[in-house]
């Protein structure tokens, strides 16, 4: 995986691991995303900062003491990248949920779109 893309991963995992507060996760989302930022998975479809920034919210407050981990090697080209994910507790180390997203990177690094997909959710 190109540098570049390990970057833009750390910065996107790092927003969605981001529990210090609402300002915090507001300036990790900036960093992540770009401004008019896509993400669209079988749960969202939001857009722009405030949009992401909610969701994400909205999952870290529906999983307290879960952090959510790259899984498996990251896998792009061009301005593509795609990676799996788990969302795991911190006391167990369980994951009840996992997925696979697919990003599109702009040129400063940022994150531009994602297009997630969800392959194991509790009670499916």
């Amino acid at each position: 995986m190109s540098a570049a893309f390990e970057t833009t991963l750390q910065r996107y995992f790092a927003a969605w691991n981001t529990t210090t507060g609402a300002d915090d996760l507001a300036k990790a989302v900036a960093a992540a995303f770009t401004e008019d930022a896509a993400y669209t998975d079988p749960a969202a479809d939001v857009r722009g900062h405030a949009e992401v920034t909610a969701m994400i919210a909205g999952a870290l407050a529906q999983f307290p003491g879960f952090e959510f981990r790259l899984s498996g090697a990251p896998d792009g080209h061009h301005d593509i990248v795609r990676f799996g994910w788990e969302l795991v507790s911190l006391t167990d180390g369980s994951a009840p949920v996992a997925g696979f997203d697919v990003a599109t990177v702009a040129e400063d690094g940022r994150v531009s779109s994602v297009k997630g997909f969800l392959d194991r959710v509790p009670g499916a």
